[in-house]
């Protein structure tokens, strides 16, 4: 991942200090005692027994996230204020880094400092984060590991086919109609296809399979091709159905 694509690009000729006078001046509209640089804070702002910490900075950074967790030692209130990002940016990264900053109980402020003057923007307040954990996700993920006999794929992967454990299975499937010829699904399930073998046949994903005959499948011309780009998985299938003989 691309520095600029975690963090944000930084804009060319913005200073720090550029967003400062407009954080305070909305502030002070909202009654706020505003001062700059007080305890390492960029800007602290009080009205009555309230206390607000912001910290400014050029883009959405890391070294911006750490810096503004730190302040919530003092404060439950604390504000990171960035340039307000270009809607590329923000289509592109802005529900996961929302996700990351609402969990971090940050407040956020985009300052538009193209407009004249300045504007400030409340993307949302700091408030405790409610976490729920998805449970359709977790089993969805249980259910993938499950499936799948071993470790086929390398972490970080992003160019080649995974291994997912439905691909697993079509590829079993497809070795076993490579072995035994066309079979019909209750053959291929006692050879341990196991049970969403007639799923896996009647979608036909890969277009791996050919129905020959009413519930007799076969292996189609492309099925067999694609059994050399798994040959590790492969092999382990073909001595699996030569030692099950």
């Amino acid at each position: 991942m691309r520095k600029e694509e975690a963090e944000g690009p930084p804009r060319a000729g913005i200073r720090e200090t550029d967003l400062y006078g407009p954080v305070r001046g909305y502030l002070e509209q909202q009654g706020y005692t505003v001062r700059g640089e007080v305890q390492r804070c960029d800007l602290a702002a009080t009205r009555g027994d309230e206390l607000i910490l912001i910290e400014l900075k050029r883009a959405l950074t890391l070294e911006l996230l750490v810096q503004a967790t730190q302040r919530q030692r003092v404060t439950d209130s604390v504000y990171i204020a960035v340039p307000r990002p270009s809607g590329a940016w923000m289509r592109a990264h802005w529900r996961g880094v929302r996700h990351l900053l609402r969990r971090l109980e940050l407040g956020v402020l985009f300052v538009a400092l193209e407009s004249s003057p300045p504007e400030v923007q409340v993307v949302f307040h700091p408030v405790p984060f409610q976490r729920q954990r998805n449970a359709r996700g977790r089993r969805a993920v249980l259910r993938e590991i499950a499936g799948r006999s071993e470790d086929w794929n390398e972490g970080g992967s992003t160019r080649r086919k995974l291994v997912t454990a439905y691909r697993e299975n079509a590829l079993l499937i497809a070795c076993c109609l490579e072995r035994f010829g066309p079979c019909r699904p209750a053959d291929l399930r006692a050879l341990g296809t196991g049970p969403k073998t007639l799923a896996i046949l009647c979608s036909n994903f890969y277009h791996w399979f050919e129905r020959i005959e009413r519930g007799v499948y076969a292996l189609s011309p492309l099925g067999r091709a694609t059994l050399a780009e798994y040959p590790e998985l492969v092999t382990r299938f073909r001595r699996q159905l030569t030692a099950g003989e």
